[in-house]
């Protein structure tokens, strides 16, 4: 269907990719794979046409329709929710409109025989043959669906766009481009601003109606969900599998190992020859077989071995003085804003070293029962800390709270205690901040290089309450699991708001689900909560 041939590309004498080759078909349904900066969204941006390729071409038959999402994108602001939506349907309201024109006028004139009667006969003929071949949609309960299934309620329909948060107007263009039921669909990071109910409905779109897919995502549960095959983007060049991710991992880890196999054999073949050439230099009778070996040296091609981050860095919270018994009492605990009720009558309490999820669609109360935790709001009701709590608070916007004067190295330099202060290059690596990085200040980075870098600052503070609000928006997968494996060391509280099923799996052992101003206690894990109300989900938003 969309091929790909001969893709390179070239900048500053560098060389990100060169020699691609790979066709898409029909039904493929790919994880575009690749540690930060291998080329994922530049090729991504190439396959959908936003930008060219030094060289090689992308083609496709002239009525296949691509459409991408890119990581940051801001619909206009001059419509409603509902209105913006129905755009995706735009060509078919305009073909109508233009027949309907045509049909007036053909009304109104009484040139019968004239050419341009007889055009305009033939323009609405064709125009009608391609508007009643389209299958009979209901469009208006399309856009219906399609925005309930991301999260809009059926009040947000009549609002203005701009009354959206930039992350749901991503899911406004989102809809649109769902609607379209394009032949290829291009998703670089769509759950970051998603919550886990629409990221559940999303999935089941893109298995379920979706013709081919192209994804990138850090979220693993979701595109091992979603997904038959993985392209990885590695040192200019691509390996492509015919597996999701998770089995793409362990093939990976086969080729590798025939890499290295194969590269120890390379080496000890080349120091064997380069043994001999030393020897016998010089020596007449061995002139002719040197310089042999020499040409067969230089023609050789070194096997190169795939880069894998293969270090062993753990992170251990610092510890921390012992909280009391229950870290947080809610009892009796309302909030409105105006009109609007955000919870009534909430109660609960989370016990010293219990790890929990706090749950529910976006708007049901979740950040704002954060900021009454916090204290950072008025509240009805008691809403208080226990005894010796020491809060470490992770925000969704916690990167502009950052010193941008500072340079990396010293934004964590200032929070590390003891002998973790040995470790900081080491650290901010794995979080992808290496050599000269280090020294950059805080204002030039970028929001995803500010939000990892704020992460690694909590991840240095003695603290015994953790409260995270959709911590790994920007942290690819090794990065998320370096603060998976240091949550589930910690042993203190844990309050986690997050729609990334795979980082809360084991990670929760109780469930507070916000939900119709109310916060509904679980006691469950995660993956049991989402299995019990997945069925129920799709009911209530029926894709069909």
């Amino acid at each position: 269907m969309i091929t790909v041939d001969g893709l390179a590309v070239e900048f500053s004498g560098t060389t990100l990719f060169s020699d691609v080759n790979f066709v898409i078909n029909p039904n493929d349904k790919i994880a575009l794979m690749g540690k930060n900066g291998a080329g994922k969204s530049t090729m991504m941006k190439i396959v959908a046409g936003e930008q060219k390729g030094t060289r090689g071409k992308v083609s496709f038959p002239k009525e296949t329709v691509i459409a991408y999402l890119p990581q940051h994108l801001l619909t206009k602001d001059n419509s409603t929710v509902f209105e913006e939506a129905s755009k995706a349907f735009k060509h078919i309201f305009k073909m109508r409109d233009e027949i309907e024109a045509l049909n007036k006028q053909l009304e109104t004139r009484t040139d019968y025989e004239s050419d341009e009667y007889m055009a305009i006969i033939e323009k609405v003929s064709e125009l009608g043959e391609q508007y009643y071949a389209l299958e009979d949609v209901n469009y208006d309960a399309e856009v219906e669906k399609a925005l309930k299934g991301l999260g809009f309620k059926q009040a947000d329909f009549t609002r203005q766009t701009n009354e959206f948060s930039g992350g749901w107007r991503m899911r406004i263009e989102l809809a649109k481009i769902l609607l379209q039921k394009p032949d290829l669909i291009l998703l670089d990071e769509p759950t970051n601003h998603i919550d886990i109910e629409s990221v559940i409905w999303l999935e089941d779109f893109l298995i379920n109606k979706a013709n081919a897919v192209m994804v990138i995502s850090h979220d693993r549960a979701f595109i091992d969900n979603i997904t038959n095959r993985t392209i990885e983007v590695t040192m200019g060049r691509i390996y492509d599998y015919k597996a999701n991710y998770s089995h793409y991992l362990q093939l990976r880890e086969e080729r590798r190992s025939h890499q290295i196999k194969a590269y120890q054999e390379q080496q000890k073949f080349i120091a064997d020859n380069m043994a001999f050439i030393e020897r016998f230099k010089g020596t007449f009778s061995k002139t002719n077989q040197v310089a042999s070996r020499e040409r067969m040296l230089e023609k050789l091609d070194i096997i190169e071995i795939d880069e894998v981050d293969n270090s062993a860095l753990k992170l251990k919270f610092p510890s921390a003085q012992r909280s009391g018994d229950y870290p947080v009492i809610v009892e009796d605990l309302s909030k409105s804003y105006g009109d609007h009720d955000v919870f009534k009558n909430a109660s609960f309490s989370i016990a010293r070293g219990e790890k929990v999820s706090f749950v529910g669609r976006n708007g049901e109360g979740k950040s704002t029962m954060i900021k009454s935790i916090l204290g950072e709001i008025e509240v009805e009701g008691k809403c208080a800390l226990g005894h010796n709590v020491q809060v470490g608070y992770f925000a969704q916007n916690q990167a502009a709270l950052l010193d941008q004067d500072l340079t990396i190295f010293e934004t964590v330099d200032a929070v590390a205690k003891g002998d973790v202060r040995t470790q900081i290059k080491n650290i901010l690596g794995r979080f992808m901040f290496k050599g000269d990085d280090i020294d950059k200040k805080v204002s030039v980075l970028s929001g995803g290089e500010k939000t990892r870098l704020a992460m690694v600052k909590l991840l240095l503070e003695p603290v015994n309450l953790l409260i995270l609000d959709e911590p790994t928006n920007h942290l690819d997968l090794k990065s998320k699991d370096v603060l998976k494996e240091a949550l589930l060391d910690f042993d203190g509280t844990l309050i986690l708001v997050s729609h990334d099923r795979d980082f809360l799996q084991g990670l929760s052992q109780k469930v507070f689900e916000f939900k119709d101003q109310r916060v509904i206690e679980h006691f469950e894990t995660i993956d049991a909560f989402l299995e019990r109300n997945r069925i129920q989900n799709l009911k209530d938003i029926d894709l069909n």
